[in-house]
């Protein structure tokens, strides 16, 4: 009886058919509790789907971008083959306003080509003195002149061959005396009475005046000739100082255009030992000081238009088609206190790659952009005139 009451008492205080309904209301009662749980912090599909729906639309576009003067900063240097002079004089500073063709520095080559203009302008006038000359022709007190000459040389030559002439007839005279003389005395040594010392004689001075008769008839000739060339010469001149030949004019008048061309060239070469602004601006910077010498790799100035700045915004190629000419746009920076505002007033046709590039290490140095050009308002370009290429966040408004 005592083994029969101990396994009694090791048994369940419940007998085995209620112990298992107690059981399974257990678990229906978590099971009924965790369902209820999900219910109540789980939400819906359909505030799912509302919430997806009351999304706020995109008003605006983001970009980075630069600050720069209207137009092109344009680096202001010598004319080509200039390179190597010097700066004799720079007659700007950094932030000076300029006005186009406004000089802004003098090369060292300046006096050599000045003294180049100066001959260049003497030849023109030289030129014009003789063309002027050409035309007029000779004046009168020349041609007179010119006609005594003639009158003097033939008076000369008339004198001068009647003398000559004269001297010939008397060479002959003597001649003809001395062949009598010499044939007296001939026939007088044939009959023996003169000796042959004395019929020679007269043998010699017979040949003595044909000499001199020779030499008289050449000299004659002599001066015939050349006082008809003396004569011939004159006239010839006077004719040309009377005469105005157009060859002579076309001549001059080339001289002239050929002297005046030099002077243009001479002039131009001299105007590039002053260099001046092509526009009218702002300084931004100096790149060569006085006595420096002007390289190929770097001018003399940078010149921009900063009176009116504008913003060059970096617009994602995902963003572009978002944006139109005309929309306002925010720009800010660390640099600057206040906002700047200002309108679209360019997109880009090209798509380029990002050229201000982010801070951020995870930003996409290769994404692709479109420049967007804006046009600061005057207050707020006002304040950024100084700040070229100043790296700005933009914002538009779509």
């Amino acid at each position: 009886m005592k083994y029969i009451a101990e396994k009694q008492g090791k048994s369940s205080l419940f007998p085995p058919s209620k112990s298992s309904a107690l059981i399974i209301s257990l678990i229906l009662l978590i099971a009924g509790i965790t369902v209820y749980g999900l219910r109540q912090f789980a939400p819906s599909k359909r505030e799912s789907v509302v919430e997806e729906e009351v999304i706020p639309p995109i008003t605006t576009v983001t970009a980075l971008g630069r600050l720069e003067p209207r137009g092109e900063i344009i680096e202001v240097s010598v004319a080509s083959g200039l390179e190597g002079n010097r700066i004799e004089e720079l007659l700007i500073t950094e932030g000076q306003e300029v006005e186009k063709g406004q000089i802004i520095a003098i090369l060292d080559s300046r006096d050599r080509l000045e003294a180049a203009l100066r001959q260049a302008e003497a030849r023109v006038s030289i030129a014009q003195a003789n063309l002027a000359k050409v035309k007029a022709g000779a004046k009168k007190g020349e041609i007179e002149a010119q006609k005594a000459t003639i009158a003097r040389i033939e008076a000369e030559r008339r004198n001068e061959i009647a003398a000559q002439t004269a001297l010939v007839a008397k060479m002959e005279a003597e001649l003809k005396n001395a062949q009598r003389e010499f044939q007296r005395y001939q026939q007088l040594y044939e009959q023996g009475a003169v000796s042959a010392s004395e019929r020679d004689n007269k043998e010699l001075i017979l040949a003595t005046a044909k000499q001199q008769l020779a030499e008289a008839i050449a000299n004659l000739n002599r001066i015939r000739t050349a006082k008809q060339q003396q004569l011939a010469e004159a006239i010839a001149t006077l004719n040309k100082i009377t005469e105005i030949r157009p060859v002579d004019i076309e001549i001059a008048t080339a001289e002239l255009k050929e002297a005046q061309a030099a002077l243009i060239k001479a002039k131009a070469e001299r105007d590039r030992a002053y260099v001046k602004s092509p526009q009218a601006g702002t300084v931004i910077k100096i790149l060569t000081r006085p006595g420096e010498v002007v390289s190929s790799n770097a001018g003399i100035a940078k010149i921009g238009q900063t009176q009116q700045m504008y913003a060059i915004a970096e617009v994602y190629e995902t963003d572009i088609t978002k944006v139109k000419v005309g929309q306002k746009a925010t720009i800010t920076s660390s640099v600057i206190p206040d906002k700047l505002t200002g309108t679209v007033e360019h997109i880009g046709l090209e798509i380029e790659r990002l050229e201000v590039v982010n801070t951020d290490p995870t930003a996409n140095i290769d994404a692709k952009v479109v420049e967007v050009k804006i046009k600061l308002d005057p207050a707020s370009s006002q304040k950024v005139t100084r700040l070229t290429n100043l790296l700005v966040n933009v914002q538009i408004n779509l």
